[in-house]
């Protein structure tokens, strides 16, 4: 067993969406350093050329607003301007909003669940035809959703529409996944906990404060983003379907209830 070839994308070709920042970066920069050619996306133009500048030669800024059936379409018909098939699907772009309930406005909800999960959606049927050029039973093509532990247990604060919208997208991850299995596409996904990111400022200007409540007593690292996207993305994670892996420190499976130590007594 070469287990430098089970964890490789060389050669392979991949789009990160909300690729610019945060999680995104984390994500380009592990596919890169593994061997992918990365694509990355976001709404500012400078910001995603400054990125894919800083990050090399294999990656390239290809900006656009995905947050409609149209830019998804639209993006879609760029990228296959560049490439004639497509590996790998991040869909990581997303927003948050909060307000406490009696003032929750409606365009805090629509732009968070058109972000989040209309968007992975329609760009996946968009880059369809890309994803089945690249996909064989020996190798097939991947799609990874981000979503957020949010999604998979409540938080303390009022985003409604994230956690709702999150908690969808793990469902709609597996729906896809039936589907996409029979054109030798696998969707799977990845719930973060806390990275320090511009959505997640509590984990980026206070992680030792943040870190407490953590069973692993720190926030996430680059590292460790890359890790779990790569392990999804590449020869390894073939026969993951449908999942989707929280990568959070133990907050979702290993949180001692209050009054608990570690060990639960």
């Amino acid at each position: 067993m070469d287990v430098q070839k089970l964890f490789s994308l060389e050669g392979r070709i991949a789009i990160v969406t909300g690729g610019s920042r945060g999680i995104g970066k984390m994500i380009a920069q592990g596919y890169i350093a593994a061997g992918a050619k990365v694509y990355i996306t976001a709404r500012k133009a400078e910001v995603c050329d400054a990125t894919a500048a800083e990050l090399g030669d294999n990656c390239i800024s290809l900006p656009g607003d995905l947050s409609s059936i149209e830019g998804a379409r639209a993006f879609a018909e760029r990228f296959a301007e560049h490439e004639d098939r497509l590996d790998i699907l991040v869909n990581n772009a997303g927003a948050a909003w909060g307000a406490e309930f009696h003032d929750f406005p409606e365009v805090g909800w629509d732009k968070v669940m058109d972000l989040n999960v209309k968007s992975p959606f329609f760009l996946t049927q968009a880059l369809h035809k890309s994803l089945k050029a690249a996909a064989t039973k020996a190798e097939p093509a991947k799609v990874i959703n981000i979503s957020s532990i949010d999604g998979m247990r409540v938080n303390p604060w009022e985003t409604y529409s994230y956690q709702a919208s999150k908690a969808a997208l793990i469902q709609l991850t597996k729906r896809m996944a039936v589907r996409l299995l029979n054109d030798n596409v696998i969707v799977t996904g990845i719930a973060p906990g806390a990275f320090p990111s511009e959505m997640n400022k509590a984990a980026r200007d206070a992680g030792e404060l943040v870190a407490r409540s953590i069973p692993s007593k720190r926030v996430g690292k680059s590292e460790d983003m890359a890790a779990a996207a790569i392990y999804l993305a590449s020869r390894a994670g073939d026969y993951v379907v449908g999942t989707t892996i929280p990568v959070d420190g133990g907050i979702v499976n290993a949180f001692a209830p209050m009054g608990l130590d570690p060990e639960g007594n």
